[in-house]
């Protein structure tokens, strides 16, 4: 064994289960040995680091199973309005705000806030002043523009979409500023204020280091972004190495031609260092709270009947090409006949190929919780998402569904028991990456998510290393501790198996590991 790069001394190892080894060799991005302080003492070369634990628990690197770390950039744009809490609030928050080129641009804005009123820019207007503005809801599948910004963009009506979005329309056909999913708001972007490249550059870099600091080595993106990503990303390689791990998922919508579906064949041959491209990303519903969440029944409002793709069976068709051709996909559901959608869809491929994964999951039946571990499907979902909602079923992600469908909300234990597989992100930046909140809420979920869909220490740590992995088809990888392995770990200075879940939610991280190579350094 060549003598190792860096070796740690002094852990308690978790591979993720603890194990009796105190110490890891590393060399060249792997994982080359592990043992004890006499093992550590042999393995020392010349040139080899030491780093001493002090009691840390180590276990495999966390991966943040669904995350938008680039494109979240785009959305990540402007003032905070995640604390807003109601009206009154936010346009106190609008009349303060600061521009960027004469925008007022907001973010992580909360359905919650307009208690019940319809979304409608006239609640907002008369606090802008001349400014057109454009408020991102935290959902990230709508938004409330101005009327000033709706004029910049040429909106002046209603438009027919090839996926299902919608500019919201007063019954005159005047647009009331709220744009529903990815088609309508994209209107919008031409006319946003553009960031240039070094800027893009230099806060990607500086959120991948600050979510190594929450001890992440990894994320599956679930997008390509915008603006040549893969460029991007070899470009910040070319001057050093990216901070996490990146596994990047281009999205491929309604109305794809099969020649656009064997260019996303192709691009999964592009990688880098430590980012390549990996399966590809599909929608087949949008959100609860913005009517667009395809139900079995329709939602307390009359809608969520409608799946994202206007023809269900094209999107199965493109899923098959995919999957033919070795492709792997992962697709947001989050209401019940979403997933059964996307569950039925797997099942009629046969057995064997590459491994599908739903997003997700919100609301889920008894009969369907079996079907995950049986068809090998891996259940995609993020606990802190639970957090927008409210143990009474007074918040609107609730309400829109009533009480017996809001009952079963993020079923992340009854899944763990049912066989399924379940990887566990944040969905950054709908709710905060840092990952020990993803521990914190999988163990204690939060609002509608009742206590009884909790997992254990150990379950939640799966989620985001073994299971992770698994998601990923990387098993033979990485994810768990052993010689062979990459070199992605992350030491707690608590163990987050054992100690109570507002404890990991707050406890420093000593050291994180990517590819061998230490990303961050805490106390």
């Amino acid at each position: 064994m060549p003598a190792p790069d860096l070796v740690l001394v002094n852990a308690r190892v978790r591979t993720p289960e603890l194990s009796a080894h105190t110490a890891v060799a590393v060399h060249d991005g792997l994982i080359t040995a592990v043992g004890d302080a006499t093992d550590a003492r042999d393995w020392r070369g010349p040139g080899t680091e030491t780093v001493d634990l002090a009691g840390a628990t180590l276990t495999p690197g966390l991966t943040d199973s669904h995350s938008h770390p680039v494109w979240g950039l785009e959305m990540f744009t402007g003032t905070d309005l995640s604390a807003v809490r109601d009206l009154d609030q936010l346009r106190s928050v609008l009349a303060g705000a600061e521009r960027r080129d004469g925008w007022i641009l907001g973010f992580g804005l909360d359905h919650n806030v307009f208690g019940g009123r319809p979304i409608h820019r006239e609640l907002i207007e008369d606090v802008l002043g001349d400014a057109p503005a454009f408020l991102r809801l935290y959902d990230g599948h709508s938004a409330l523009a101005s009327g000033t910004a709706l004029k910049a963009a040429g909106i002046v009506g209603p438009r027919a979409f090839a996926q299902r979005s919608e500019i919201v329309c007063d019954q005159e056909g005047r647009p009331t500023g709220h744009l529903i999913e990815h088609a309508a708001m994209e209107l919008m972007t031409p006319v946003l204020p553009a960031k240039t490249y070094a800027e893009r550059r230099d806060r990607l870099v500086e959120l991948l280091t600050a979510m190594a600091a929450t001890g992440l080595t990894g994320a599956h993106v679930m997008d390509l972004g915008g603006h040549d990503v893969p460029g991007l990303l070899a470009a910040v390689e070319a001057d050093g190495d990216l901070p996490l791990r990146l596994r990047l998922a281009p999205w491929c919508m309604p109305g794809a031609s099969a020649d656009e579906l064997d260019e996303l064949v192709r691009l999964q041959a592009r990688s880098g260092r430590l980012w390549r491209i990996g399966g590809v990303k599909f929608f087949i519903d949008g959100t609860v709270e913005g009517g667009t969440a395809w139900l079995e029944h329709a939602d307390c409002h009359g809608q969520g009947t409608d799946a994202f793709w206007p023809d269900p069976a094209a999107y199965s068709a493109a899923v098959r090409h995919l999957h033919e051709a070795g492709v792997g996909t992962a697709t947001h559901a989050i209401g019940d006949a979403a997933v059964r959608h996307v569950l039925d869809t797997v099942q009629s491929l046969g057995a064997g190929g590459p491994r599908h994964r739903i997003e997700h999951i919100e609301t889920v039946p008894d009969d369907q919780l079996g079907r995950f571990a049986a068809l090998g499907v891996v259940a995609s979902m993020q606990p802190p998402h639970t957090a927008y909602t409210r143990a009474d079923h007074t918040d609107e992600w609730s309400k829109r569904l009533g009480d017996e469908r809001a009952d079963r909300a993020w079923r992340c234990r009854d899944l763990r028991d049912a066989g399924a597989r379940l990887a566990l992100g944040s969905d950054w930046p709908i709710a905060h990456h840092d990952a020990r909140q993803v521990l914190a809420t999988a163990q204690a979920p939060r609002g509608a998510a009742s206590a009884r869909h909790g997992l254990t220490g150990l379950m939640a740590l799966e989620g985001l290393t073994t299971h992770a992995a698994f998601a990923a088809g990387e098993e033979h990888l990485g994810g768990r501790i052993a010689p062979g392995l990459r070199a992605d770990l992350t030491a707690f200075t608590v163990d987050p198996v054992t100690a109570p879940a507002d404890e990991t939610e707050k406890a420093p991280i000593r050291l994180t590991i990517a590819g061998g190579r230490i990303t961050h350094r805490g106390c």
